[in-house]
């Protein structure tokens, strides 16, 4: 009877595995052998065109070389920069749910509309914007002349004003998906909280801090990896737009590793440059986790 039922075992393992097999193996061959390759190619000194030959083990020189290139600490800078789209569309997106969820009609239009930039091609979304943000003849900048400034900013053309263009632009994409998840997660809050605390002469300020923030604080606190994890993976819009530029003003980590990998041909730098990025990302991610205990209400 035992072996019998080991021999059923066996071959409802063996079926299983061979259902989950070209999952495991695409998932093996295109993710977990790149990763495990770039944590062994940053310490190499290897060119994409190169025989493996020319493969040269350099230790931790990748990573000294790194700390000391301006345009990777450039690149650094602006990314910590670009994290402060994060709250900032948290913000606006959850003031934008509580309005749509308690004080507009036709809420399913406002979804749609709010919804159609994050689902759009990011390509198309950034030609578009080029075109608004044209230094002479974009329609913003003809209408701040139109109201009597006569040097407007020259946008993503611009050192100064380049990053925060592109911030700008990656806020109005990402209002849309924080939106949709802040209104499923305002739905799951009891009405009687609110009714309770009428009741008690709360008003809308005071609801607001004590019932809708702690209440949607599980929301915020995914919206918040997830947006994290997003600013560090800006490439398309950075790839359209300006390119890293002017003068390096707009260049982040994945858009100068693609540089180094595949311009500068330059792989076991630009895999110690995805290493950093990897570190960075899980730190965060770590230090969230953390301190999420501290202010997330489940």
């Amino acid at each position: 009877m035992k072996l019998k039922r080991s021999k059923i075992q066996r071959s409802e393992n063996l079926a299983g595995f061979l259902f989950v097999s070209p999952m495991f193996i695409g998932v093996s061959i295109i993710t977990l052998l790149p990763i495990v390759a770039t944590f062994i190619l940053a310490f190499a000194d290897w060119k994409f065109i190169a025989g493996w030959d020319q493969l040269k083990w350099v230790g931790f020189a990748n990573f000294e070389a790194l700390f000391s290139d301006s345009v990777f600490l450039k690149s650094l800078l602006n990314n910590a920069i670009f994290v402060l789209t994060v709250p900032l569309t948290m913000i606006v997106s959850l003031v934008l749910a509580i309005i749509i969820d308690k004080h507009v009609y036709l809420k399913s239009y406002f979804k749609v509309a709010f919804f159609m930039p994050y689902i759009s091609s990011v390509v198309a979304i950034a030609v578009v914007w080029q075109v608004l943000f044209h230094p002479t003849a974009g329609p913003i900048n003809q209408f701040l002349m139109s109201i009597g400034i006569e040097n407007p900013p020259l946008w993503i053309a611009d050192p100064k004003f380049a990053l925060i263009s592109v911030m700008m632009i990656h806020l109005w994409i990402s209002v849309g998906f924080n939106l949709i998840v802040y209104i499923a997660g305002l739905q799951s809050i009891p009405k009687e909280l609110y009714e309770a605390a009428e009741i008690d002469g709360a008003n809308t300020w005071y609801k607001f801090r004590k019932i809708t923030v702690p209440l949607v604080s599980p929301t915020s606190f995914f919206l918040l990896i997830t947006g994290i994890i997003a600013t560090f993976k800006v490439f398309d819009l950075i790839a359209v737009l300006t390119s890293g530029g002017p003068l390096n003003s707009t260049s982040m980590l994945v858009w100068y590793l693609y540089d180094t990998a595949f311009i500068n041909l330059e792989i076991g730098y630009a895999s110690a440059i995805a290493v950093i990025l990897f570190l960075v990302v899980f730190a965060i991610t770590i230090i969230q986790w953390i301190a999420q205990k501290k202010w997330v209400n489940y």
